[in-house]
């Protein structure tokens, strides 16, 4: 980790016990921008998180390598966005050799084991939510707080995921209870002004002005 924190420590490797409230904001971050810090502004706020961390994957199975930039350059670009103490960016994945996200998740609530996550995804995410890796049983353990996202909000409501999980919806307050657990961890749509900032737009104007430059 690159930014020092300053009250509330970053996540390290092998973990601890504290209890935190943490939101995590999972991608290729290819690059980070403005939109991804909206995000998790916006999480930390509506579901009264102590810290959001940026979960920068080492390769999404869902997404093709071509025009993936390496690890190192995406986990920059999140640093540049972090502020290091509520918002902060994080190789973990790539320490800990997962790529998965259940996986992941199960690995986390191993080395912190106190901590309350919540696993904050875009719209776009909950449509295509069924293609992930054991997401059902991922669902059930771990609240999900789904963003709006241009073109997709309405959409993914009316999807698959979304149709499975109806019953399990609940405000996004209560996505984090203390106490007793319940069976179902439950989902919530979170009311946010949708960013229009995108990753693929920001590659094209990249690629673009290289080739008017070049």
């Amino acid at each position: 980790m690159r930014h020092a924190s300053r009250g509330l420590a970053a996540p390290g490797r092998w973990g601890d016990t504290r209890r935190r409230r943490i939101g995590l904001l999972g991608g290729s971050f290819n690059p980070a921008h403005a939109g991804h810090l909206h995000v998790a502004r916006h999480a930390l706020r509506a579901l009264r998180l102590d810290q959001v961390w940026l979960l920068v994957s080492p390769g999404n199975p869902l997404k093709p390598r071509a025009g993936m930039a390496p690890f190192a350059q995406r986990l920059a670009s999140a640093e540049a966005i972090a502020d290091g103490v509520r918002v902060i960016a994080t190789g973990i994945e790539a320490e800990i050799g997962q790529r998965y996200t259940a996986r992941t998740l199960r690995r986390l609530s191993r080395l912190f084991p106190r901590a309350g996550f919540v696993w904050i995804i875009g719209a776009d995410n909950l449509w295509q939510l069924p293609r992930w890796q054991h997401w059902r049983a991922m669902a059930a353990r771990t609240p999900l707080a789904v963003l709006p996202r241009p073109g997709w909000t309405r959409k993914a409501l009316h999807g698959a995921a979304a149709s499975r999980l109806r019953r399990h919806r609940r405000p996004p307050g209560a996505l984090l209870p203390e106490s007793p657990r319940r069976r179902h961890a439950g989902w919530a749509l979170v009311p946010a002004r949708e960013h229009p900032a995108s990753a693929t737009a920001l590659r094209e104007r990249a690629t673009q002005a290289a080739r008017r430059t070049g």
